[in-house]
């Protein structure tokens, strides 16, 4: 898809209110990314927010909510499975896609699962998300071939793991570490690490 191309409006409600939509929070800890995107929903009349974490996001989504939002789903601290619930609970009528450079159907799953209108793998341009929004949960986009998936390595798989399993404790560190068995400073130790 062309960067010129135009957002394809969806018959459906939930495609209707994200091609009306007028502001985005974009949630990624890439400035290159966030800058790029930034800049591409501007130049299509949006008011756009960005964050690089779960604290900044919150501050500013609690600040000034927005229509719709785009979420890394791994960042340092607390993944976007966890964000995506918190900033569910400040709105609920907000939009959300999950964003993520390592796509699985079992991550897609869960965060349509938690809530999120759509799932897309890395890279995406402006117009693939205002896409993604229109098509709502009922297409979920996923690499077609098998060598399109890069096997992940040990620590992805690992990093992986334990962001599902913060996101199903609703970010609660204590209970993670209880849960991975793992003491929590260890726990706190790895999500302070970028993604690898």
């Amino acid at each position: 898809m062309t960067a010129s191309s135009p957002p394809n409006p969806a018959a459906s409600s939930t495609g209707n209110q994200a091609v009306q939509a007028r502001s985005i929070l974009l949630v990624d800890d890439s400035i290159v990314l966030r800058d790029r995107l930034g800049q591409a929903f501007q130049e299509r009349g949006f008011q756009v927010s960005v964050a690089s974490n779960h604290e900044e996001a919150v501050a500013s989504f609690t600040r000034e909510p927005t229509d719709l939002a785009v979420l890394d789903l791994r960042m340092p601290g607390k993944p976007g499975l966890v964000l995506l619930q918190e900033l569910k609970r400040i709105r609920p009528e907000t939009q959300f896609l999950i964003l993520s450079g390592f796509g699985s159907i079992s991550t897609a799953i869960d965060a349509i699962r938690l809530g999120a209108t759509n799932f897309l793998p890395k890279p995406a341009d402006a117009d693939d998300i205002l896409n993604a929004f229109a098509r709502g949960g009922s297409e979920v986009e996923m690499p077609d071939a098998e060598e399109d998936i890069p096997v992940p390595t040990l620590a992805q798989a690992e990093w992986e793991h334990i962001h599902r399993i913060l996101a199903d404790c609703g970010g609660n560190i204590s209970e993670a570490a209880r849960r991975l068995g793992i003491h929590r400073r260890s726990l706190q130790r790895k999500l302070r690490k970028r993604a690898p």
